[in-house]
């Protein structure tokens, strides 16, 4: 039983660091030891790059969008990178670069989102590469607050601010990255961000690099940044707005999708190599415990029926596992929310097992 034991501990340990220890640690760190940014309204040309593929539905407005932001005009161009779109997006695009020099349209072939960006990077010349998503909006001020802390030479990356509009179901995502931002804030005081935010993040032309493109930017660009020597911060200020999926079903499979991508960038990227113990223990703690976290709680949940009858504390434990089972189950929104996202670390791990990671993506339901 010493054996059950200590996996059972060992799970629940790495469960409560995972999700509040370490979010408070971090927190009382940044307080006590916090790093700024030296940050200044300078204007550098900025490529700004829109990954799409099929957007129809979205494209025009994230273009108005983007030619609405309080930045010079002569500074920002916008580079539209279609992932082979099949629909009106190449029609809608032409039509406003017709009439708008600063916009363009790449037409590359179907290689994914990532291999998209790679050409559209190859493509421009300007000093910053700002990256959104087509059906993101972005507050009138988010890219001049953006690229405000490349005035700091150690800053290679930046990552803004994320506000979920209501969503029309079920989703409770928003809840959710209430406490990812937080935490986000607290690891950029310490030194660098742990992960980005796809909708709305920078980064210098001279510190990209082309990963996998079946790898995430928002994952693989933060630590990589740090292992080259440079700082991934986050400015909550520089705000990009966005619809979740529509209901918890939906930001499931989404989730699973995503997660399949974190796998194998956990376990193929490196994200280990060159860099300091605090960076070091900030990303297990973030990333790695928490992709596990499901496989944890399995482990939680196994061993715990094993060692029900060693104790009033094992029985207490248990009835607190099954109780958020039960509410899960009975569609209780956080708990169902936690529950499934949880499991998607679990069904996504098994896919990559199964059959690896595609490079290519299709829109999340109800997003649009």
């Amino acid at each position: 039983m010493i054996v059950v034991k200590a996996l059972f501990w060992g799970s629940v340990g790495a469960l409560a660091w995972t999700h509040a220890g370490y979010p408070l640690a971090a927190a009382v760190a940044a307080r006590l030891r916090p790093r700024g940014v030296a940050a200044r309204d300078e204007l550098p040309r900025v490529a700004a790059v829109v990954a799409a593929h099929d957007e129809e539905t979205v494209i025009e407005r994230r273009l108005g969008n983007l030619l609405g932001q309080d930045y010079p005009a002569g500074r920002l161009e916008i580079v539209v990178a279609s992932d082979a779109s099949t629909d009106r997006t190449h029609e809608l695009v032409d039509e406003i670069a017709a009439r708008e020099p600063r916009v363009r349209l790449l037409r590359c072939e179907r290689g994914g989102k990532v291999a998209a960006q790679n050409r559209a990077v190859r493509e421009t010349d300007a000093e910053i590469l700002a990256f959104t998503d087509a059906a993101t909006e972005w507050a009138p001020d988010a890219l001049r607050k953006l690229v405000r802390s490349f005035a700091d030479p150690d800053v290679a990356y930046v990552t803004g601010g994320h506000v979920y509009r209501a969503a029309d179901g079920t989703n409770r995502e928003g809840t959710y990255w209430k406490y990812e931002h937080w935490l986000r804030q607290s690891e950029s005081r310490l030194g660098s961000i742990t992960g980005g935010i796809g909708p709305i993040y920078a980064v210098r032309r001279d510190d990209y690099v082309e990963v996998d493109p079946r790898f995430g930017h928002d994952l693989a660009l933060p630590y990589l940044m740090v292992q080259h020597g440079k700082r991934a911060v986050y400015d909550p200020e520089a705000l990009a707005f966005e619809k979740p999926s529509r209901d918890l079903e939906d930001e499931y499979k989404r989730k699973v999708r995503m997660l399949e991508h974190c796998w194998l960038i956990t376990l193929k990227g490196g994200m280990l190599r060159r860099l300091g113990p605090v960076y070091a223990v900030e990303l297990v703690s973030h990333r790695h415990l928490r992709y596990a976290s499901g496989v944890l709680h399995l482990i939680a949940l196994a061993t715990n029926i094993a060692l029900v009858r060693e104790g009033v504390v094992y029985k207490v434990m248990l009835g607190g596992q099954l109780g958020l089972l039960a509410a899960a189950a009975a569609r209780k929104g956080i708990a169902r929310y936690y529950v499934l996202v949880t499991w998607a670390t679990v069904a996504a791990l098994g896919n990559y097992l199964r059959r690896g990671v595609p490079a290519t993506w299709a829109p999340p339901e109800g997003t649009r």
